[in-house]
C-alpha cells in the first residue's frame, strides 16, 4: 500500500483518461495490421475488427477492476500473483515480455515497411539500433511529443479516409470467397494488435479521481473513438484496393492514397506511419526493458540484467538486451509472424488477467465480460497462425521451466 509521501495524486478526470487511452490505442499498429489481417478475414474483414474491438473490451474492464484494487504498477504481473499464485503473475509477466519484445520488431518493420519498402529489414534493424541508443541516455519522450505524434497520425488517418473514400477505386480486387470462421478470428488476432495500448487507462488507478466509475468509462469511450477510426481507415482500404490488394501492400495506407489518385500525398501518409511507428518502438522499448528490470530484481529473470547505469540512471543493461533481441527479430521476421506472436502472447497475459478478474468478490465486472475475455482469449489465440501459436507456446514453455528451475532450487 502508498504511503501518504509515495502516493500518486488522483488528478485526472474522464476527459484526461479517455485522452491518454486513445494516444496509447491510435497508432501505428493500424498501419501494420490490415494487411495480414485482409489476408485472413477478406472482405469479412470489419466483421474481424469488431470481434477484435469486443476482446479488448473485455480485456480492459477485467483489467481496469484489478487496477482498482491493486493500485500499483506492474498489471497483470501483479493481478495474477495476487489472485491465482505467484507462477501465473510469472507467466503473465514472461508473455508481457515475450510479446511486448515482438511488438517492438513488428513496429520497427512497419518503420522500415513506410520508410523504404526495398530495405526495411535494414532500416528497421538501424531503427532499433537508434531508438535503443537513445534510451541509453535517459532521454525520454514528453508529454507534448506524444500529443504531437497522436494528433498527427489521426490527421493522417483522417486524410487516408477521406482520399480512399472518394478516390479511384477502380484498382480494387477481391480474394477467392473461401474465408470462413477460422479466418476471421484469425484475422481478429491480428487486429488485436492494433488496439495495443488500452490497457494504459486501466493501469491509472492510483491516479484517477473515482476510478470505479471512471476507468471503465474512459475505456469504453477510447474503444469506442479508436473501433471508429479503425473502422473507417479499413472500409477506405478496402472501397480503394479490394481484399486482395490490401492483403499484399507492404505499406497499405500509403499505397491507398497512390491507388485513389492522389500519389503526391502517399508521401504525407509515409512520413504519419513512420512517425507513428517509431514513437511506438520508442514506449515499447522503454515499458519492456522496465519490466525486464523489475522481473530481475525479483531473480524472475538474470540477476545482471538488474543494473541501473550510474550516470543515465537507466536499466542499461535490460536495454542492451531487449534492443539486441528485437534487432535480431527484426532482421528474421517477417512482419506477420512478428504480430501473430505478439498477440498470442499477449492474449496468454490477459487470459490471466480475466480469469483474475472472474476472482473478485468486490468490485467486480459484470460476470460476463472475464468469461467472454477469457473464452475469447483461448478462441482466437488459437486461431492465429499455427507458427505463432506454437511458437508462443514454446516460448511459454521455456519460461514456465525457467520458473520450476528457479522455485527448486
Amino acid at each position: 500500500m502508498a504511503t501518504h509521501s509515495d502516493a500518486l495524486r488522483r488528478r485526472l478526470g474522464l476527459t484526461d483518461s479517455v485522452v491518454i487511452g486513445l494516444g496509447s490505442m491510435v497508432g501505428a499498429g493500424i498501419f501494420a495490421a490490415l494487411t495480414p489481417a485482409a489476408g485472413a478475414a477478406g472482405s469479412w474483414l470489419l466483421l474481424a475488427l469488431a470481434v477484435a474491438a469486443l476482446l479488448a473490451y473485455c480485456n480492459a474492464t477485467s483489467s481496469a477492476r484489478l487496477a482498482a484494487r491493486y493500485p500499483v504498477s506492474g498489471g497483470t504481473y501483479v493481478y495474477g500473483r495476487e489472485r491465482l499464485g505467484a507462477f501465473w503473475g510469472y507467466l503473465a509477466g514472461w508473455g508481457f515480455v515475450a510479446g511486448k519484445t515482438a511488438s517492438c520488431a513488428a513496429m520497427a518493420l512497419t518503420v522500415g515497411g513506410y520508410a523504404w519498402p526495398e530495405h526495411s529489414r535494414v532500416v528497421a534493424v538501424a531503427a532499433v539500433v537508434a531508438i535503443t541508443a537513445i534510451n541509453y541516455t535517459g532521454v525520454q519522450k514528453s508529454a507534448l511529443a506524444t500529443r504531437i505524434i497522436v494528433a498527427a497520425v489521426l490527421a493522417v488517418l483522417v486524410l487516408v479516409v477521406a482520399v480512399g473514400l472518394v478516390g479511384s477505386h477502380s484498382a480494387a480486387t477481391t480474394l477467392p470467397d473461401r474465408i470462413g470462421p477460422r479466418g476471421v478470428l484469425q484475422a481478429a488476432g491480428l487486429l488485436f494488435f492494433a488496439f495495443a495500448g488500452y490497457a494504459r487507462i486501466a493501469t491509472l488507478g492510483e491516479e484517477v479521481r473515482d476510478p470505479q466509475r471512471t476507468i471503465p468509462r474512459a475505456i469504453m469511450i477510447a474503444l469506442g473513438i479508436a473501433l471508429t477510426v479503425y473502422a473507417l481507415v479499413a472500409v477506405a482500404a478496402l472501397e480503394v484496393l479490394g481484399s486482395a490488394g490490401l492483403a499484399h501492400a507492404i505499406d497499405p495506407l500509403a499505397r491507398v492514397v497512390s491507388t485513389a489518385g492522389v500519389s503526391g500525398l502517399a508521401p504525407v501518409v509515409r512520413v504519419g506511419a513512420v512517425l507513428a511507428a517509431a514513437g511506438s518502438l520508442f514506449a515499447l522499448i522503454l515499458g519492456v526493458s522496465r519490466t525486464v528490470l523489475a522481473m530481475a530484481r525479483d531473480r524472475y529473470l538474470p540477476g545482471s540484467l538488474a543494473a541501473v547505469h550510474a550516470r543515465f540512471g537507466v536499466p542499461h543493461r535490460a536495454e542492451l538486451a531487449v534492443g539486441a533481441v528485437v534487432a535480431v527479430i527484426a532482421g528474421t521476421f517477417d512482419l506477420r509472424a512478428a504480430i501473430g506472436f505478439s498477440s498470442f502472447t499477449v492474449l496468454v497475459y490477459y487470459l490471466i488477467a480475466n480469469v483474475s478478474a472472474a476472482t473478485l468478490t468486490e468490485d467486480r465486472p459484470p460476470r460476463w465480460v472475464p468469461l467472454i475475455g477469457a473464452a475469447g482469449c483461448v478462441i482466437v489465440g488459437l486461431s492465429l497462425p499455427l507458427v505463432s501459436v506454437l511458437t508462443g507456446l514454446a516460448v511459454l514453455g521455456v519460461g514456465a521451466s525457467w520458473f520450476a528451475v528457479r522455485t527448486h532450487r
